[in-house]
């Protein structure tokens, strides 16, 4: 009878701990890295990594180069989401940047936070279809941390930034291949230095009904 009381116990912690990981979901640790860095920890639901020196993202325009080999952590999604991510970092050299990235491979991806340029902290999104583009918002001061958040729906990816995660303002809207699967997550680079301390918080991606079925459905409603 004991024996059989400490099998009924076992079975259920061990049903306890599957069902805890089954629901668990979205977790850090469930990602991916491609060009992982030398050092980096995630504790307490927060991702700090020492970004690669002399790393970067960028295709082509401008500059006459192509890079590929920055650090991004990432897991895969298809279908329309909404991504978001709160962003800190110890800036300190030309082109030090961290902030979100999505990404189908090496010749087309957005990259979005925050950029360290000519002594100031700027909103930037890098958009890279074939060759790369490149926007920045210069903030009159420097700031902590920042949220950015990324909408896809259809053929678009509209980016969005925050100083509390309570109001967001638009800052870009990219053309995105429509129905094709994309790596999202975490990245940083440093171009121009020899690296910096990058962290990265509630990070989370929220799966959004296609916009295109929803509306056929509605329309063909029983």
């Amino acid at each position: 009878m004991v024996y059989i009381k400490m099998k009924n116990k076992l079975f259920i912690i061990a049903a306890m701990l599957i069902s805890a990981e089954m629901t668990s979901g979205q977790t850090l640790e469930k990602m991916n890295w491609f060009n992982e860095p030398t050092k980096w920890e995630i504790s307490d639901g927060t991702l700090t990594m020492d970004v690669t020196p002399h790393s970067d993202y960028w295709r082509i325009s401008h500059y006459g180069f192509t890079v590929d080999d920055a650090p991004f952590y990432y897991a895969e999604y298809g279908g329309e989401f909404e991504a978001k991510v709160k962003i800190s970092g110890e800036y300190n050299v030309r082109f030090d940047q961290a902030g979100m990235m999505i990404r189908l491979d090496h010749e087309n991806y957005i990259k979005t936070g925050i950029e360290f340029v000519d002594g100031k902290y700027n909103l930037s999104t890098v958009v890279t279809h074939k060759t790369s583009d490149w926007s920045v918002v210069a903030l009159d001061r420097p700031v902590e941390f920042i949220w950015i958040k990324a909408v896809r729906r259809l053929d678009a990816v509209e980016i969005f930034y925050s100083f509390d995660d309570k109001e967001y303002q638009m800052m870009r809207n990219a053309w995105v291949e429509a129905n094709h699967p994309v790596k999202v997550g975490m990245f940083a680079a440093c171009p121009d230095g020899n690296g910096f301390k990058a962290s990265f918080s509630d990070f989370k991606v929220t799966h959004l009904p296609d916009k295109v079925r929803s509306e056929w459905l509605r329309a063909n409603a029983e």
